[in-house]
């Protein structure tokens, strides 16, 4: 058997001793005696005993992708069962989300004394009174001849006797000497931490009430744990660098503010993925249309990073162009839908994925349009759950629509659904991370319908409380909640005539609406209005099919609509000199702050809008917004 002891000639060193009894056996076979066999095998122990910390720090050290946390996952370890005291430094750089160069490959480059901070700490003592400096607080490095080589390409410190007036390590730093002679600090080892060629901190060994002090075999398992260590630091860093990058990444994408105009009062709430589960490609918007109508959209990208959060910013501004080409919400989803095929075919293609790189492999989106004259909202999803609708003086519910599949998948149609809304009704989006917190979705739902019927007037108050509720604590997925509340139009803001198929009719409705505007009082703009009223209703009637009807809205900017029975796009010309039309759209064009036409039902619509002087825009209970939001 084996035991381990001490012996006289080195009584501050354990030593292992093999131990072997066996009888003396004479030619009768009679015992005469014993025989005692003792071995040294110290060195045997101790490579046996650095071969079984190493393999037991490779379960405890590293165990989550958090620097900090696997700092001190290592200074735990050691202590005490491999020294009294333990401190571990890190680069600055290796503590923030950027990449550090300086100490990755020529030296003379590297700074001679490099900057480092305390990760962590620990010691057999409470409250670690040996050490200097605290967690957090930036550390001086080796005294000289101590500099950035040490960290790139220098061995380990080992002082197995510390002499507290003498050695580098402890004059470096004027408080060290006196920590050194109270609390008995007699041997020491710092190490380098170091992994592919990055230099990443010192990891600094002691021991103080341990009286064996450390020798060449301590040394080899320091350079061990350190190693192992070091590699499970780096993962930590490149992961976090890598998160962060996508966090930055998506929430630059994400809609720094969002304005409903007249039509809506909007709130939203996003919550990364903790950083186990990664950055998500959740994304929501408030998309300004023609007519005081507003875009609402929310989606989810499949998968997890910095290519699921580039995938977002591509679906996001793809909706974005898409809407602004007035598509009603089905049509919308199926182009898409093409563009998200399109995509996972490129990346397919490309051999995205023998690169590492996650290949498009879907994603869910809700598109709606809500028109404030009207009181409808009409809606369509591909894949996602539907919003959730509280009218003023009824209970929550989920409006029901065509589920339709994710974006992604092809050959299948989309189906939009038009709902009224009631005036002051909140109309919310989400994403499924949050109510997929619950264990069963459906009650996740019910959860939500029941946190956003309370009665709160703030509607950045209530979205806050509602996630804050769903989700007390870190989630796998990221999470999106877009809260409107909305406003109606109402007739004073809004007037429509229908016009004859009669050149004729032409200055009778000119006039109507020069009297209307200069009774919204806005005669500045009725010169330009009856110039926008006149060409739009000529080209109607000239080349257009009847029933032909023009509106004029009034909400933060003054808009004509004409409309007609006839699908024929309008197309902006660039008249000769000598020609003797075809300057109509131009005009329109000029006068008017934009223009553009969108198709309905019935035929299409051809709009344009002019800017309202902020003194005389409409206030009362409408949120008119700033002049630096107006689209």
């Amino acid at each position: 058997y084996e035991y381990d002891g001490w012996s006289w000639a080195d009584p501050h060193r354990g030593h292992a001793y093999s131990a072997s009894f066996f009888p003396l056996v004479d030619t009768d076979d009679t015992v005469t005696g014993i025989c005692y066999m003792v071995l040294d095998v110290t060195e045997r122990w101790a490579a046996r005993r650095i071969l079984s910390m190493v393999n037991e720090a490779g379960t405890s050290i590293g165990t989550t992708l958090d620097v900090l946390r696997t700092a001190e996952e290592l200074a735990d370890f050691a202590v005490p069962r491999f020294a009294d005291f333990v401190v571990v430094d890190l680069l600055e750089p290796v503590l923030g989300s950027e990449t550090h160069e300086a100490l990755l490959d020529d030296a003379g480059s590297a700074p001679a004394q490099p900057a480092l901070r305390r990760a962590a700490v620990r010691s057999v003592r409470e409250g670690c009174p040996e050490a200097v400096y605290r967690v957090g607080d930036r550390v001086g490095f080796l005294g000289p001849p101590y500099d950035a080589r040490t960290l790139i390409k220098g061995d380990p410190l080992f002082i197995p006797v510390l002499d507290a007036d003498q050695d580098s390590w402890a004059t470096a730093e004027p408080r060290r000497p006196d920590r050194i002679r109270r609390f008995g600090i007699h041997s020491l080892i710092s190490v380098p931490m170091r992994a592919r060629n990055t230099a990443l901190g010192l990891a600094t060994f002691a021991r103080t009430t341990n009286p064996a002090p450390f020798g060449s075999d301590d040394v080899l398992l320091a350079r061990e744990l350190v190693a192992r260590a070091a590699v499970c630091l780096d993962n930590a860093r490149r992961y976090t660098r890598e998160h962060t990058a996508a966090l930055a990444l998506q929430r630059s994408l994400l809609p720094p503010a969002l304005t409903g105009g007249t039509a809506l009062d909007v709130a939203s709430s996003y919550l990364p993925a903790d950083s186990a589960g990664g950055v998500g490609g959740d994304w929501f918007d408030v998309i300004p249309l023609s007519g005081a109508r507003v875009g609402l959209v929310v989606g989810d990208v499949v998968g997890h990073g910095i290519s699921a959060a580039a995938s977002m910013g591509r679906l996001r501004t793809a909706v974005q162009t898409l809407a602004d080409m007035e598509l009603p919400p089905d049509e919308l989803l199926a182009h898409l839908d093409d563009l998200v095929l399109r995509l996972g075919g490129e990346e397919s293609f490309s051999g995205a994925d023998a690169r590492g790189t996650a290949a498009f492999t879907g994603a869910t989106c809700l598109y709606a349009v809500y028109d404030p004259v009207t009181r409808r909202c009409t809606m369509a999803r591909a894949g996602h759950p539907p919003p959730v609708v509280v009218p003023p003086d009824g209970p929550a519910y989920f409006p029901e629509i065509p589920a339709g599949p994710p974006l992604g998948l092809g050959g299948m149609a989309f189906e939009a659904t038009e709902i009224e809304l009631a005036e002051h009704s909140l109309f919310g989006l989400f994403t499924n991370g949050l109510i997929q917190a619950c264990d069963d979705v459906e009650r996740g739902m019910a959860r939500l319908a029941e946190a956003l019927a309370r009665p709160e007037p703030d509607l950045e108050k209530l979205c806050g409380t509602a996630v804050r509720d769903l989700i007390p604590g870190p989630q796998p997925d990221d999470i999106a909640l877009l809260l409107t509340r909305t406003h109606a139009l109402g007739a004073d803001h809004a007037v429509s005539w229908d016009v004859p198929d009669d050149p004729a009719a032409v200055g009778e409705i000119r006039a109507l609406a020069a009297r209307q505007v200069t009774e919204w009082g806005l005669g500045e703009l009725a010169m330009t209005t009856e110039l926008l009223v006149s060409e739009l209703v000529t080209n109607a009637i000239r080349y257009a099919a009847p029933p032909i009807r023009v509106r004029l809205l009034r909400d933060s900017r003054l808009t004509c609509e004409v409309a007609d029975a006839s699908s024929t796009a309008p197309r902006l010309r660039h008249a000769r000199s000598t020609d003797e039309g075809g300057r109509g759209l131009f005009l329109v064009a000029q006068m008017s702050l934009r223009w553009g036409a969108r198709y309905t039902g019935e035929g299409k619509i051809i709009w344009a809008e002019q800017k309202i002087p902020a003194e005389q825009r409409i206030s009362a209970e409408y949120r008119i917004p700033d002049e630096r939001e107006t689209p």
